[in-house]
């Protein structure tokens, strides 16, 4: 069964946000077609799945936020996170969360497969009857 998807994705830290995307569309089948928008920031990726869920069968939410030295990080990950969740419960559509919230930019390098686990939450629930 062929599925709309739309991948945002952050380009904040344009590095890692594309291995994330790289190993995100490795994980869908060939016959989805997947559309891509791309944002500055993490906080706009709520918005941009919003204005599109009547277009699309499920979303992937890409990015990255690094710690910085003030509370900054917090709210960006926690705003992110909880806009993302409830989008996906308001709408009964998926929303793959492959925002990393890291420390450094160590550990963001070492969790560039996250895309492709946002990819496979979303295809589990697709899976679903």
């Amino acid at each position: 069964m062929k599925k709309n998807i739309l991948i945002v994705i952050a380009n904040y830290y344009k590095d890692i946000s594309s291995d994330l995307l790289r190993s995100a569309k490795k994980k869908l089948p060939k016959e989805f077609k997947i559309k891509i928008i791309e944002v500055s920031g993490v906080f706009e990726i709520p918005v941009t799945i919003s204005k599109n869920l009547n277009k699309f069968d499920a979303f992937i939410a890409l990015g990255c936020v690094i710690k910085g030295q003030t509370p900054h990080f917090n709210f960006i990950s926690q705003a992110s996170t909880n806009a993302i969740m409830e989008i996906s419960i308001n709408s009964k559509k998926p929303v793959g969360n492959g925002i990393i919230t890291c420390l450094n930019m160590k550990q963001a390098k070492a969790r560039k497969n996250k895309g492709a686990e946002a990819a496979k939450a979303i295809l589990s629930v697709l899976s679903q009857k």
